[in-house]
């Protein structure tokens, strides 16, 4: 064991100063941009305008969808790519999917990986990151939940702010898909019918937490509609919130082909961008428009001046494009296998992990063998390399003896091996981005179906591997790959330790074989809750054209209703423990700062995620039983203590009403710390009268 360090450090959970750095949004002097927006406008006809206000056709061009642009004016067109797990742009590096970086809770990392997804965009000669993806996973059978992070609108601000500023040292963001849309087979034409309350406390902060402290230069609209109207015509949500609340200056642009339902409705209600081609925004449909009086010029104005104005914000003009050699470099690479390690959420471990390269293994399941990053929709990436976890762990060293089962192989021999290491889960055959065949035809791809899960359990085959497996072998490690909870209850006691891997990433074989054998230890939490069943959950029927979201999913739902999950939120386990104690608060001007002391007091270096929770009692209106709002990342040697900042401003102890705003409720707060979700050991009470906090 190492010797105990005694010295205090003293963290921050969330450090604006080192998230934000870099970010070019946030340095743009604005009277200067708007000048320079009016002065083109004045040597623009129409016609020219009108172009800035659409994308230039069906099919990518060498992998950039392109919108805009005048060479005779000397104005940049974008140059736009998807990457909300690294560039989707011939070889990238493929980073874990979002889910997996949720469950690092890490947003000092997360900054890294926008930092590097955006710099290999601009060295492909992109401009615009089409990512992150920040709906909120309201039920774990979506088929796009890997490709955002969290069920819970704090988590994901903080993830998805991190990954904008990140992103935002060299491109353009465009967080994404604004809003509420958390299902894929009827996303095209389902209504996400929500009350003013819910939209505003729930499925909208994240968005504004990119928009107002990220400075995010663009957002992408849905396809679905919210409340009847389509996201893409919704003025509500495209002008009165994201515009006036939010003082949002960036551009919206459609989703791809469907995005744009009409015309003049669309421009009207600030659109305006519609990609990847002007279907309705084309020059006969818009001068029709224009002719009929349903659109005006002036209007056609504002929304090219918009489009052209982060152009001259983030200077495209004159970016240079950064050497083609940073993608897939060794930086990069090694970001991807450190995020994978931080990732992994350890659910289960019965005094077997970490093993020994001493210990003979067995490793099982055709996916152990098998490149697993994700999806095959828009946010897929091709590397030059992907590690599986078999090939990680043959890697590891020439002393490991391992022998390889594929799913159908004989197991009668498996009693033999010290350990058997099973590797299931889902592919993009069973979850993932439904894509309609106009996109593919038009992107001449070949891309996977996909769609959301009726349920979360594995295929049938591979829960009788596992159950085959524990009933043989001595003992018996579960890994699970997949982008969301899978329900375990039919064989998680039979086994002896199970780990959730995520779609981990080109590195992710080398990440398992390091965690596995005790390298690094896990650290991941789970960014969603894990039901028993999914019986457990809000209604889920993925053929609904109209549903109701209200204040209450995933953890915040599971309260309400007294369930037990089978794995909280925020769960996941350590090869070392931890301590935490001496929670203080202090109170200044508009917020609280908490303070925890956190202890390795274990014999292996890792890393604690301390969070917390606030719960409101002689509240006047319903609200959750407890919800996240604060959480911090520090890693620690045995034996060493750190002092955690976690910052809270009034703001988030709101809650919303549709007459009056943000209300801040005279009533008792508890302050509530701890490692995961359903245990929070350390409590701090405070009283707000109307006019003064008071602790209790």
């Amino acid at each position: 064991m190492l010797e105990a360090i005694t010295a205090n450090r003293s963290e921050k959970a969330f450090d604006r100063e080192k998230i934000h750095a870099g970010n070019i949004g946030l340095n743009v002097d604005h009277a200067a941009v708007q000048v320079e927006v009016e002065r083109l406008l004045a040597s623009m006809s129409l016609q020219q305008k009108i172009h800035e206000i659409r994308g230039w056709q069906a099919a990518p061009i060498d992998g950039l969808y392109y919108a805009g642009g005048d060479e005779a004016l000397k104005i940049p067109a974008y140059r736009m790519v998807d990457g909300p797990r690294g560039a989707r742009i011939g070889m990238a590096t493929a980073f874990p999917v979002a889910i997996a970086r949720g469950a690092t809770f890490d947003v000092e990392l997360e900054r890294r990986v926008g930092l590097a997804a955006g710099l290999e965009v601009a060295a492909k000669n992109g401009n615009v990151i089409l990512a992150p993806t920040i709906n909120l996973l309201r039920h774990p059978g979506w088929g796009r939940a890997q490709e955002t992070y969290s069920e819970d609108t704090f988590h994901m601000g903080a993830m998805g702010v991190s990954f904008v500023s990140g992103a935002q040292n060299y491109v353009l963001t465009s967080p994404k898909h604004f809003a509420l849309n958390n299902i894929e087979m009827t996303r095209f034409e389902m209504s996400a019918n929500v009350d003013d309350r819910s939209l505003h406390e729930v499925y909208l902060p994240h968005f504004k937490r990119c928009v107002v402290e990220g400075a995010a230069a663009s957002v992408m609209s849905a396809y679905n509609k919210i409340n009847g109207i389509y996201c893409g015509e919704h003025p509500v949500l495209l002008d009165d919130i994201l515009r006036e609340d939010w003082g949002f200056k960036g551009f919206v642009e459609s989703d791809w082909f469907l995005g744009t339902r009409s015309t003049a409705a669309a421009i009207n209600a600030g659109m305006d961008i519609e990609m990847p081609v002007g279907y309705r925004f084309d020059d006969e449909k818009i001068t029709e428009a224009i002719a009929a009086g349903e659109l005006t010029e002036e209007t056609i104005t504002r929304n090219a001046g918009r489009a052209l104005y982060q152009k001259i914000a983030f200077d495209l003009a004159n970016r240079v494009v950064p050497d083609a050699s940073v993608v897939e470099c060794s930086q990069h690479i090694e970001l991807a296998r450190e995020v994978a390690e931080k990732s992994f959420v350890l659910l289960k471990n019965e005094a077997v992990l970490p093993l020994s390269t001493s210990q003979r293994i067995a490793v099982v399941g055709d996916l152990a063998d098998v490149p697993n990053l994700g999806d095959r929709g828009s946010s897929m990436v091709t590397s030059s390399e992907v590690t599986t976890p078999l090939a990680g762990l043959r890697a590891f060293g020439n002393e490991v003896a391992i022998n390889y089962y594929t799913s159908d192989a004989d197991l009668g021999d498996i009693g033999e091996y010290d350990v058997a290491v099973v590797v299931v889960g889902l592919t993009y055959k069973e979850e993932g981005e439904f894509i309609p065949t106009q996109q593919q035809e038009s992107e001449g791809s070949d891309l996977a179906r996909g769609g959301d899960r009726a349920d979360l359990r594995l295929p049938e085959s591979q829960e009788q591997l596992i159950l085959d497996v524990a009933s043989k072998a001595k003992k018996t490690i579960v890994l699970l790959e997949g982008g969301s909870a899978i329900e375990v209850s039919s064989w998680v006691n039979e086994v002896d330790a199970l780990m959730m891997i995520w779609y981990p990433g080109r590195e992710g074989g080398h990440a398992v074989a390091r965690v596995l054998f005790g390298v690094v230890s896990p650290s991941g939490k789970l960014p969603v809750s894990f039901p028993r069943s999914i019986s457990q959950l809000v209604d889920w029927d993925i053929t609904a054209l109209d549903i109701t979201h209200d204040l209450f999913h995933g953890y915040r739902y599971l309260d309400r209703k007294a369930e037990q999950p089978e794995f909280p939120f925020g769960f996941g386990l350590s090869y070392t423990e931890f301590i935490l104690e001496g929670l203080q608060v202090e109170r200044a001007e508009d917020r609280f700062f908490l303070n925890v002391s956190v202890k390795n007091s274990g014999d292996t270096v890792g890393a604690a995620v301390p969070q917390l929770y606030v719960s409101y009692r002689n509240s006047s209106v319903e609200r959750p039983v407890k919800e996240l709002k604060g959480f911090g990342w520090v890693e620690l040697q045995p034996g060493e203590i750190a002092d955690l900042e976690i910052e809270m401003s009034d703001e988030e102890l709101c809650y919303y009403d549709p007459h009056h705003g943000w209300v801040l409720e005279a009533c008792t707060y508890d302050f509530r710390v701890g490692q995961v979700s359903d245990n929070l050991p350390l409590e701090s009470t405070w009283s707000f009268d109307g006019e003064d906090w008071l602790p209790e």
